[in-house]
């Protein structure tokens, strides 16, 4: 019999709906019969016992806040009956746990040691799942004349013999101040210094802020054959002199030539948007084993949306493996807590309108789905915005939840593609493929043109290690060439945090 219900922990005092329950429907659970008091949507929670004014709500075996007033065994449990926990700043301990590596792969078929992908060897070492022309301007001013650039080089070469030719405007690079400033200057460099590039063009004006002549030492060490620059108040026509630098680097580009790359080279970025009540069931664990999977080859995973970890951040503080990661990790959290409540917002407001109407109550609710997505592996490394990875395993990356700009922060620090879980849906793509996973089947049917893999029939048949080597299996074709559909559509983005004061 098809399951009705899903009880995630043993723990736990709610349970989510599999599929839209009605009210009066009788469930077992534990042995006991509920009969739910109202209609219950799928994804939602329902009470397991009766509740007190002020008792925790237990789910993932954790508190995701606690009863805004007495509730009865059956009533469904949403935003409206349930309040968060989290206030401003706290202070951590480091409680260490140990962590079996031999047990992250779940003998998982496609866990053979030795497996690899058809990527490019980049001139430094580095190595990359696309080959693309990238035309990125140091300042907003110059946004109309990159998109006629690219424009015309697709024109003149029909993109034959590169993934992609794409032009990358933003709004910033001049007015700003401080970290904006750094921001900006640190994403635009890593996007230069990217593997998935194969050539770059950077378009200045001349008069901005972010000063080209400035910016290019601040690139520090590039391929010069393969990274050009052009200030378009120093030449007489911007597009003629842009197109032949465009020419020049096209015909580089088009020699590189796929080539067998050990899987422990890969990197990937770990994200979630649009979640519901099935993210945390589905999509995230899925991520969580494909990450720990990844990790145990000697690859590379990434966590952002700092945020979205409030509530569960112990787990992740707790993984990490030194005192030093640890206290990285309480400044990436407190840091975070700080930003809003300078700006005199509560830490805890975060689910959207979107997660609240999929079955999402309170941030930690949300958390402790979100941070499923790194599995349980060590946390290695712990980055600050903007920077560029520099250990491999899982790492931790400072970022808003907003889903463009973590998007492109995980792009930025060095990810090739990024894993996105939506239970809602998103086109949205930023410039490395950006792989939809949804949460629910029925969105995968509604949407296939923005959903490139459905997690959803894990709480229908499909046992999750089996459904991992599927996943497993198509990552891999990715990193090989096989484009997802935010590449197939051209949605290709990115968004930089602007944190304080514009000119």
């Amino acid at each position: 019999m098809e399951a009705k219900y899903l009880k995630i922990n043993p723990a736990d005092n709610v349970a989510v709906a599999i599929t839209a329950l009605p009210a009066g429907e009788k469930l077992t659970v534990d042995g006991k019969e509920i009969t739910l008091n109202e209609d219950v949507p799928a994804g939602h929670k329902f009470a397991l016992k009766d509740f007190a004014e002020g008792e925790n709500v237990i789910k993932y075996g954790y508190p995701i806040g606690h009863a805004r007033k007495a509730q009865k065994q059956g009533d469904w449990m949403n935003e409206n009956n349930i309040k968060t926990n989290l206030s401003g700043l706290l202070e951590y301990t480091y409680n260490p746990v140990n962590v079996d590596l031999n047990t992250t792969t779940l003998n998982l078929n496609t866990g053979a040691p030795n497996l690899t992908f058809r990527g490019y060897k980049r001139k430094n070492g580095d190595v990359g799942v696309r080959n693309e022309i990238w035309i990125i301007p140091t300042v907003g001013c110059v946004n109309g004349i990159i998109n006629q650039l690219a424009e015309g080089l697709r024109r003149e070469t029909g993109g034959k013999g590169v993934d992609a030719i794409m032009a990358y405007p933003h709004n910033y690079g001049c007015s700003q101040l401080g970290d904006d400033h750094e921001n900006t200057k640190k994403i635009l460099r890593d996007m230069v210094l990217h593997p998935n590039a194969g050539a770059v063009l950077v378009v200045g004006l001349g008069c901005e802020n972010n000063q080209p002549d400035v910016f290019r030492k601040f690139l520090g060490d590039y391929d010069q054959d393969r990274v050009k620059f052009m200030v378009t108040q120093k030449v007489g026509d911007e597009y003629e002199e842009g197109m032949k630098l465009l020419r020049e680097l096209y015909a580089k580009a088009i020699r590189d030539q796929r080539e067998d790359i050990p899987l422990s080279e890969l990197r990937v970025g770990l994200k979630c948007g649009g979640s519901d009540g099935f993210s945390g069931i589905t999509a995230n664990p899925l991520l969580g084993m494909f990450s720990d999977f990844l990790v145990a080859q000697g690859g590379t995973s990434v966590l952002t949306e700092v945020p979205e970890m409030f509530g569960a951040e112990t787990i992740l503080m707790n993984r990490c493996r030194t005192k030093e990661l640890f206290e990285d990790t309480v400044k990436l959290i407190n840091d975070f807590k700080e930003y809003f409540l300078s700006h005199g917002e509560p830490v805890g407001e975060n689910p959207s309108p979107g997660n609240k109407a999929g079955g999402i109550s309170t941030l930690e609710d949300k958390a402790l789905g979100c941070t499923q997505k790194c599995g349980t592996s060590y946390v290695e490394g712990v980055l600050p915005y903007g920077e560029r990875l520099n250990v491999k395993g899982l790492n931790l990356l400072s970022a808003p939840g907003n889903d463009l700009v973590a998007a492109t922060a995980l792009a930025s620090c060095g990810c090739h593609m990024v894993l996105f879980t939506t239970g809602r849906g998103t086109p949205f793509g930023t410039y490395v493929p950006t792989m939809k996973i949804s949460t629910n089947s029925t969105l995968a049917k509604n949407k296939p043109g923005w959903i490139d893999f459905n997690a959803g029939v894990i709480v229908e048949n499909e046992p999750m290690e089996k459904t991992c080597e599927r996943f497993i299996e198509y990552i891999i074709k990715v990193a090989s060439g096989e484009f997802v559909n935010n590449e197939k559509k051209g949605y290709k983005e990115i968004a930089i945090f602007k944190t304080g004061v514009t000119l």
